[in-house]
């Protein structure tokens, strides 16, 4: 009786072992799910080299920022969101790329054009066409929108595999509050670094002129910076968003409550 008595004792104190052994596993497992679909899944897919997140916006070394209408404000890009209007889009048939100046000009006087300030900015391992110390020839590119590596090289057609995106593209400032602006703040807007990334050709074609509500990076570790340097250009050139543009920039940052304005400096 004794043995007997023993035997279940042995056998109710494993089993609660093993269920003090299952509830931890169950909370750790629930703790992980947890983390992964907050932030956790950005951090996993975070980029190996430094992309537009990490890297400065401009290099004072041999850029200068342009003038926007107002500073970026400091603070998290959620409450800056909150203090956008919200409005519908204004009438776009009068739109022309011309209305924002010419395309790629020198706007900083630094003997650049803005395409090839961004690309020296954006890449690594920059080699410049013979006899200049401007025109980028080549270089490496950890592209921001799919995660992928991308070679540039210089050419009629190998250019248009990468391509300076405006992260608030001009045709939905257009409709957003760019009209009002002067021309000169227009040019400002199509000009300063912190709305332009160099990314996948393909990629920007299919964005076209869409906002956070209509398209978002496929690499969902860049979208909280993407999604924060919208929220930073319409606030520095007094621009608008909708409600379902506003809608789908919270859900992005739901998940980054930290995530910064992008500034010049």
């Amino acid at each position: 009786m004794s043995i007997t008595w023993t035997a279940y004792r042995r056998a109710r104190r494993r089993s609660r072992q093993v269920w003090a052994l299952l509830l931890i596993l169950a909370a750790t497992l629930a703790a992980v799910l947890i983390w992964f679909f907050s932030s956790g899944q950005f951090e996993l897919a975070e980029p190996t080299v430094a992309g537009p997140s990490q890297a400065p916006v401009y290099d004072p070394a041999w850029m200068k920022p342009v003038v926007p209408v107002l500073p970026v404000p400091e603070g998290h890009a959620g409450d800056v969101l909150e203090g956008l209007p919200v409005k519908g889009r204004a009438n776009s048939d009068n739109y022309e790329r011309s209305a924002f100046g010419q395309a790629w000009q020198d706007v900083d006087r630094n003997g650049c054009d803005t395409r090839n300030d961004i690309l020296r900015r954006d890449l690594a391992k920059v080699e410049y066409t013979q006899g200049s110390a401007c025109r980028v020839a080549s270089g490496e590119l950890h592209e921001p929108y799919t995660g992928h590596r991308v070679e540039f090289r210089r050419g009629p057609e190998s250019s248009k595999a990468l391509q300076i995106d405006h992260v608030v593209a001009l045709g939905d400032a257009w409709q957003k509050g760019a009209q009002q602006l002067t021309a000169q703040q227009r040019q400002s807007l199509a000009n300063d670094p912190v709305n332009l990334i160099a990314v996948d050709g393909p990629e920007n074609s299919e964005k076209g002129a869409g906002d956070a509500a209509t398209w978002l990076p496929r690499n969902k570790a860049i979208r909280c910076h993407y999604v924060a340097r919208q929220i930073s250009v319409k606030a520095s050139y007094q621009l608008w968003v909708t409600q379902a543009e506003k809608d789908a920039m919270k859900r992005v940052l739901a998940s980054c409550p930290q995530q910064a304005t992008v500034r010049p400096g």
